[in-house]
This record gives C-alpha cells, structure tokens and sequence, in this order.
C-alpha cells in the first residue's frame, strides 16, 4: 500500500481538536468511565458505564438491599420501576407515558409482543420481516410460529422489496429500524402506513435506534416495539429492554407469557390469571432490580444531552471516520458497507475487508475497540456523548498504521475468540 498523501487542512488532527473545543457535548464525556488510552467505537454493540450508573448500583446494593431488604419494594419504589422508566424512555422514542414498560431482554419482549400482533389479527398468517437483520429476530418468531402451530409463514423481504411484501395476507411487519450490520435505516414512517393500508400491524425493534437517532413511534403510527438499553443508552451489559404498545390496542393486547406481574391484582394472588389494564399487561415476572436501577443513568443522560444534538455530532463524527479513511486508506481495500450518506445510517458505519477479522484484533490491541460481524464486517459506532473528533483521527492513523506495517498479519490475531 503507497504512502498516503498528505491530508487537507479540514481533516487534520489540529482541525479536530478545534473541533472538540467548539463541542457542546463536551461536557458529557466526564460522565463515563472508560479506561486510559481507548478509544471506543463499539457503543452500537455494548455501551461504556456512566459512573453514575456504578454509584447507583453501590447505593442499591449496600442502602436498599442490605439494609431495607424487602421493604425496598415500597420505600425504594422497586415496584414501579417498570413504569417510571418505562416513561422516561418513551420520551426518547415518541411515546407517551403509560405506552413503554421496561422490562426482560429484546428477545423475549418481542416473542411477547408478535405473539399479542398476532391475537390482534387472527385471519392473517404471513410475517413479513428482513432477513438480513439481526438474526435473532428471525430465530424468535421461527420459534414462536411453531409453538403456535397456525400455519404462519414468515415472508423475507430486504430494503426496497418490504412495501411490495404486504399485502391482505399479512398480520404484522417486524423490522428492525437501523440494520445491525449496515446501519441503514428504514423509512418508519412510510412502512408503517403501507402495513396499515393493507390492515396489518407494524411492529418497529429499535435496539440500534433508540439513544443513537430520534425516533416518533406515535407521529409514524406505530402499533407496537421493542429494543434494549445496553447500547446507545448506557444500560450495561444485559441491562433489561423495553415493549412499547400505543394505548389504542392495550386493552385488546393478548400476550402469551401470563405471569403475576402482568396481573390485575398481582398481590390479590388470584388462582387465575386477568390481565391488568394498559401496558402492565405486557410485563411476566419479578423484575431485575439492581439492573434496571443502573440502567436510569444512561437514560438521564441521553435525556440531558438530547436527541437532536447528539444525532448532529454522531452524524460529524462518522462523516470525519469515513473521510479519514477514504483519504488514508483508500487502496487498503476497505469497501464501506453502510450508506454514504450519514444521514441514511444509524449511529454506526461497517466496512467490508477480506481480513476483516484480524484487522479488528488488531486495532483492539492497539486500544481502538470496535467489532467484526461475519463474514467480513468491521463496525465502528460513534456515540457522541463519550467521543471526541481527536479520537476519530487517532483512530483512523492506529488503522492506518496497522495496514502499512502490516501488524495485522500476525498469527495472533487470526485466532478466533467466542465473541466477535
């Protein structure tokens, strides 16, 4: 590979420290603790602590458990917490209180949710969803058809094929909004109308949206969503997602996981199972406390930072990456493979290489922490609030330079580990 000519003023590191100074986010990147000398690209997959997520935890732990043990149900609110954060992220995502309840991971909240859009439309057997997504979705409602045990199909449809796939046979839609993978985004908006004019529901996974774009569930008509909250939104890992479901199809919602919590009266301990009206329906069993607790923080601070300005800079940032690398590593052979555009993609960008996988060991070696995604993905994501422009160009000369030495030929590297 030829040395790289030199860069234009505007991509230069003094450009982006100059940039940084001019950040109204700045302030934001104290509240996260992150070790020396890292530099994470890889919130899209598992967002950084806020420390005042480790604070929160320590005074749930130490005050609430230890020393008021179970009457921390009610002097500490434990029991609302579904509810009261439910709120607080339906702010996020263009809900109103009393439509989001967080709650369980993804998978199980959107075998939940399926299951209810499919109650809501009992004549219908075809699911329409793209393939290409993150396949656990696809692996969720397989299972989920086959324990039904109807006859529902799931139609596969990728990007501009979706409108054409619904048609009078279709129940339900379920996409995922911003690809795992590409970062492309789908036109709510337009998809959502397109299922309800042929009768069908539309039922939106943000897990790769919420904290990273602005999303309007009720302006788009959306009928139901899930996602989760260890991404943009700094929940930690495994920290519990969230069901959304507009109030006008609550008090019909039918979900198949019935347990106490989603109970009328859960502490009336009837012997048979009624439902509990709005979005208290949706939820099964106890929930994890400490968890949830930690999972606030994020919120807040996506919260005080908000939406609009962090998609702004998430946006600055990814064009900068992708500027860099075009400019530095333009015949390493690095095909992008998310939307030019930034404002086409989420909070991420993918490249494709060949060597994918050894480049990214590599970079992570060097403390530039992204991740690869078979068979030939690296993805960097670029959550504002922790992030600096400085970064981005630091990070780019560390790819750099492990292309031109060729470090990322080392046997080492090629060894693959559990998780990508």
């Amino acid at each position: 590979m030829a040395t790289a000519p030199r860069l234009p003023a505007d991509l230069s590191r003094e450009a982006a420290l100059a940039r940084d100074a001019a950040d109204p986010l700045a302030g934001f990147i104290g509240e996260f603790t992150l070790p020396e000398a890292t530099i994470y690209l890889n919130g899209n997959s598992l967002g950084p602590s806020p420390s005042a997520a480790l604070a929160r935890v320590n005074e749930a732990a130490t005050e609430e458990w230890s020393r008021r043990l179970i009457t921390s149900w009610n002097r500490s609110g434990w029991f609302q917490l579904p509810y009261r954060l439910g709120d607080r992220i339906a702010r996020l995502i263009g809900a109103n209180a009393g439509e989001v309840v967080m709650t369980d991971g993804t998978s199980i909240n959107l075998f939940r949710m399926v299951a209810a859009a499919l109650a809501l439309r009992p004549d219908r057997r075809v699911i329409v969803m793209e393939g290409s997504n993150f396949p656990t979705d696809n692996y969720v409602v397989q299972g989920l058809i086959a324990t039904l045990g109807q006859g529902h199909v799931i139609r596969f449809a990728e990007h501009d094929a979706i409108a054409a796939a619904i048609d009078g046979d279709v129940a339900v839609v379920v996409l995922t909004q911003t690809h795992y993978k590409t970062g492309h985004i789908l036109d709510m908006a337009a998809i959502t109308a397109r299922a309800h004019e042929a009768g069908a529901l539309a039922l939106w996974d943000l897990c790769h949206s919420a904290g990273a774009i602005p999303v309007d569930l009720n302006g788009c008509n959306a009928d139901l969503a899930v996602g989760c909250t260890y991404k943009y939104l700094n929940g930690g890992p495994g920290s519990p997602g969230f069901q959304f479901a507009a109030k006008r199809h609550q008090a019909d919602l039918v979900q198949p996981l019935t347990g106490w919590w989603g109970h009328g009266a859960p502490f009336a301990f009837d012997r048979d199972y009624a439902p509990a009206t709005g979005i208290g329906r949706t939820l099964t069993g106890t929930q994890p406390i400490l968890s949830m607790v930690a999972a606030e923080a994020g919120i807040d601070i996506a919260e005080r930072a908000g939406l609009d300005r962090a998609r702004a800079k998430s946006r600055a940032l990814g064009a900068l990456f992708q500027d860099l690398v075009a400019a530095r590593l333009g015949d390493a052979g690095f095909e992008l493979g998310s939307p030019a555009d930034p404002d086409a993609r989420g909070g991420h960008i993918a490249y494709e290489h060949p060597q994918g996988y050894p480049i990214m060991k590599a970079l992570i070696s060097r403390g530039v922490i992204g991740d690869f995604r078979a068979p030939s993905s690296i993805r960097f994501g670029f959550s504002p609030l922790y992030l600096r422009y400085v970064d981005i160009w630091d990070a780019v000369e560390i790819l750099h330079d492990i292309m031109m030495s060729g470090a990322w030929r080392d046997p080492a590297f090629a060894a693959v580990e559990a998780v990508t």
